[in-house]
């Protein structure tokens, strides 16, 4: 009898060591988060961007801006490095507007948004006076068209 309930046991907790369909998913997914957390060990940077999205947002954004800026400050003979300073700042807020979960529920407002401080930051990487205001200005109308002939109509 002894011997008997040793074998019943033994195969017992030889049966509950099978994987399971539930131990097989639970499994993966810590090795899959064992992976994520090396990689964040591994490239803090990336992953900081990875997991942000709004500063992915703003870094994105500042880059296009910067490019346009700058672009923008050789045409107008007011200095690359000022016009890609001014884009890099308004091309950040540019960014975080596309990227706002508020503004997301009110696309033509994002687009309006958008448009103007893309303006602005156009206008005043011109270096020219009273260009921010009329850039600004203008590009909120352009976002404004825009915005309502892709959303409202």
């Amino acid at each position: 009898m002894v011997r008997y309930l040793m074998a019943m046991s033994f195969a017992l907790s030889i049966a509950m060591q099978v994987p399971t369909p539930a131990k097989a998913y639970d499994s993966y997914y810590r090795a899959r988060l064992r992976q994520q957390i090396e990689y964040a060990h591994k490239h803090p940077v990336r992953h900081y961007f990875a997991v942000h999205p709004k500063v992915r947002a703003a870094a994105l954004g500042a880059g296009v801006g910067a490019g346009a800026g700058a672009v923008t400050g050789l045409v107008a003979h007011s200095g690359v490095m000022r016009g890609a300073m001014i884009g890099a700042g308004t091309g950040a807020g540019v960014g975080l507007i596309r990227s706002s979960y508020m503004m997301q529920r009110h696309p033509i407002v994002r687009d309006l948004a958008t448009g103007g401080v893309a303006g602005l930051g156009l206008g005043w990487a011109s270096g020219r006076y009273g260009a921010p205001v009329k850039g600004a200005l203008v590009g909120s109308s352009v976002g404004l068209g825009l915005g309502i002939l892709t959303h409202a109509l």
